[in-house]
């Protein structure tokens, strides 16, 4: 025999469970409506992807598991989407979720679908992906998705599987239904999570206050290797932690998960909706749930189709409003007042009780606490309940937290032990939902400053790149405006005369720094040469500027003028410096003019016949050249005006440059005008 270990705390309240277990599990049929949540589990809502006025079939799939967390919903029977709508759900608060609403058509037409032969020869993770698929959340608490809970956790070992037969709350009976007439079914699962989990040992745990379930489970698991332990009865032994304590002696440490301490445990319906989704492959569809109290004629579990109303089932169990004041969607310990019997079945609806006043009256108004500890000698998680009701009432959620608060399991047994009926778990609910939402929001709000920390700097960067742009371009401006405008100043105003000059002098400078032991008279004499060159050349520009009609006549006509008296002077000066060392210049001494023709009697000639040949030329012909010589002028002046606007240049460059275009155009219009008349005249 197992050793059965105990549990702090726990009561004993009466039981009333033999109410609903005078008949066999019967089925509930094809409600005319069914209205399916999105949302029946813990994690996040499953996503539509039927539309309204969709035929669907019994065990489609009409919305999709939305993440990880997450499982998808079927069709529990054949109909047409008549909505997807907002309706009210069951809930401890009463608000309505979006749900899909079908018109039933009481066919019951099967999509086709077909099991596993063999489970044992496919891979844990192709089940599991299988039970996901199915939409297979936990059916006897939470309702946390099976897949996620059976995956292996890294870092973690599963030694032990548990299958949670227990059903300590009062009035329910679904459970010990299924073990009494499904034991096969329950062992049938209990093998196929055996085989993804892979643990050393897997236990059935019951206790013992269902004699006939248990015998039928004993038969069922016989030769199988999986063992039924049975305990004795004290509520809440069908807590996970509470059931993993009695079984193995293993605390879960607080805030911790069973697998932490390498166990899994998972519900007989969860057992048995795994048993069809993979030997079978129906999906979770409908549950066991029961139908009890003294308000109801015929109370017993019934097979129903998720998404029922919870009138549907009340008028097959024979319900009488009039000995009824509060309907309970689960047993009276850890359910919650329902609002509206419009309501569906969910999965994890396992009780709807409808008691008489009598027999569950109202609970008597709280009192003040007078600290007696009953409510901590009941915790089963060993807790310090009255300590976190003062916390609760003053709002006080760090010292809820550090207390251990989301330890509780809101089984109530602090409030049913309370002489001053303190509504504890109400507190507690409470506090936990305030919290979360506390959670919530932090986490937007970190999501909000994130966001906007990451737009301000992306702004700013992109602020920083738009001005060192801006900068690039302008100073590409200003260098293009330089060279522009130098390219313009070198065109019409720079004097080649004067640069030939500055020229000159530079390099008589460095031939004087290079000759400087050489005499007198030499250099004077070398003075004379060069400037008489100079003239030659400026004389020759000249002439061939008069010849092309260049603006640059006058400023080339003063330069000439000004080498002139240059040349007088520099020949002067070799007269006095001859006449003073006493001597007249020989003719070796006289500079003379070199036997060849110089650059600028090569440019007076060119000159000479370029006057000629435009002597030669119609006055028209004249005309025209002109024209054709302003026009390439403005073409130029105009592309290198776009190039400006384009650039975004200052606007004292752009403007003196459409100034130029103004008066090119000017010049060409008169000379076309000029030209037109001569030629008509």
């Amino acid at each position: 025999m197992r050793k059965i270990f105990d549990f702090h705390g726990g009561i004993h309240p009466p039981e009333n469970k033999h109410q609903s277990l005078g008949e066999p599990i019967r089925d509930a049929g094809i409600p005319p409506q069914l209205v399916i949540p999105l949302s029946q589990h813990i994690g996040a809502p499953s996503t539509p992807i039927v539309a309204v006025g969709d035929r669907v079939l019994k065990g489609q799939v009409i919305a999709d598991a939305n993440g990880f967390v997450s499982v998808s919903q079927h069709a529990p029977s054949s109909g047409t989407v008549a909505a997807i709508e907002e309706r009210a759900i069951p809930h401890p608060s009463g608000f309505y979720a979006p749900c899909i609403v079908i018109d039933c058509d009481g066919q019951d037409e099967w999509l086709p679908h077909r099991g596993v032969e063999n489970f044992e020869g496919e891979s844990p993770g192709d089940l599991l992906e299988l039970i996901r698929e199915a939409g297979i959340a936990g059916m006897g608490g939470a309702g946390f998705p099976s897949a996620v809970k059976l995956r292996e956790k890294p870092g973690a070992t599963v030694d032990t599987l548990i299958i949670n037969g227990t059903e300590c709350e009062p009035y329910i009976t679904a459970d010990d239904a299924l073990m009494r007439e499904r034991a096969a079914d329950i062992v049938a699962g209990a093998d196929i999570l055996r085989h993804i989990v892979g643990p050393q040992a897997t236990l059935i745990g019951v206790e013992d206050n269902k004699p006939e379930g248990i015998l039928a489970l004993q038969a069922a698991a016989e030769g199988t290797g999986i063992e039924i332990v049975v305990f004795p009865t004290k509520y809440p032994s069908g807590g996970e932690k509470q059931l993993i304590e009695i079984l193995t002696g293993r605390q879960v440490p607080s805030g911790g998960l069973p697998a932490d301490v390498g166990i899994v445990c998972q519900n007989v319906g969860t057992a048995v909706a795994v048993y069809e989704a993979v030997v079978l492959g129906k999906p979770l569809i409908s549950r066991v749930t029961t139908v009890t109290g003294e308000a109801v004629a015929r109370a017993g579990n019934f097979q129903v189709l998720l998404g029922t109303p919870m009138q549907y089932l009340l008028d097959l169990a024979g319900f009488e409003p009039g000995r009824n004041q509060r309907l309970i969607m689960g047993g009276p310990m850890m359910g919650f007042t329902l609002t509206d019997t419009a309501v569906p079945v969910v999965k994890t609806s396992n009780c709807l009780l409808a008691p008489s006043p009598a027999e569950l009256p109202a609970p008597p108004p709280a009192q003040a606490c007078i600290r007696c500890g009953l409510c901590a000698e009941a915790c089963p998680a060993s807790l310090l309940p009255q300590q976190l009701f003062w916390f609760a009432r003053g709002k006080e959620y760090e010292k809820l937290e550090q207390h251990n608060l989301f330890d509780c399991i809101e089984c109530g047994a602090c409030s049913w032990a309370c002489p001053s009926n303190i509504p504890l778990v109400q507190y507690y609910r409470a506090s936990k939902a305030e919290i979360l939402q506390q959670r919530r929001d932090h986490e937007k709000s970190e999501q909000s400053r994130i966001r906007f920390e990451a737009r301000q700097e992306r702004l700013a960067r992109e602020e920083a790149e738009k001005e060192a742009k801006r900068a690039a371009r302008k100073k590409a401006a200003e260098q293009r405006a330089q060279q522009a405008a130098a390219a313009d100043a070198s065109e019409a105003e720079v004097d080649p005369i004067q640069a030939a000059i500055e020229r000159a002098k530079a390099k008589k400078a460095a031939q004087q720094q290079a000759a400087g032991s050489e005499n007198e008279q030499e250099k004077l004499e070398k003075a004379v040469t060069s400037v008489r060159k100079r003239l030659d050349t400026a004389t020759g520009k000249l002439e061939q500027a008069k010849a092309e009609g260049s603006d640059l006549v006058d400023a080339l006509q003063t330069g000439v003028d000004k080498t002139r008296t240059k040349l007088e002077a520099a020949e002067k000066a070799l007269a006095d410096y001859l006449a003073q060392a006493g001597k007249a210049p020989s003719a070796e001494e006289t500079p003379a003019t070199p036997p060849t023709m110089s650059a600028a009697e090569a440019a007076i000639e060119k000159a000479k016949a370029a006057r000629a040949a435009e002597a030669e030329l119609s006055p028209e012909e004249k005309a025209r050249k002109q024209l054709e010589s302003l026009r390439t002028r403005l073409a130029k002046s105009e592309k290198r005006l776009q190039e400006g606007r384009e650039a975004g240049e200052e606007d004292k460059i752009v403007n003196a440059l459409e100034a130029t275009v103004e008066r090119l155009k000017e010049k060409v219009s008169a000379l076309e005008s000029e030209l037109s008349e001569a030629e008509n005249g």
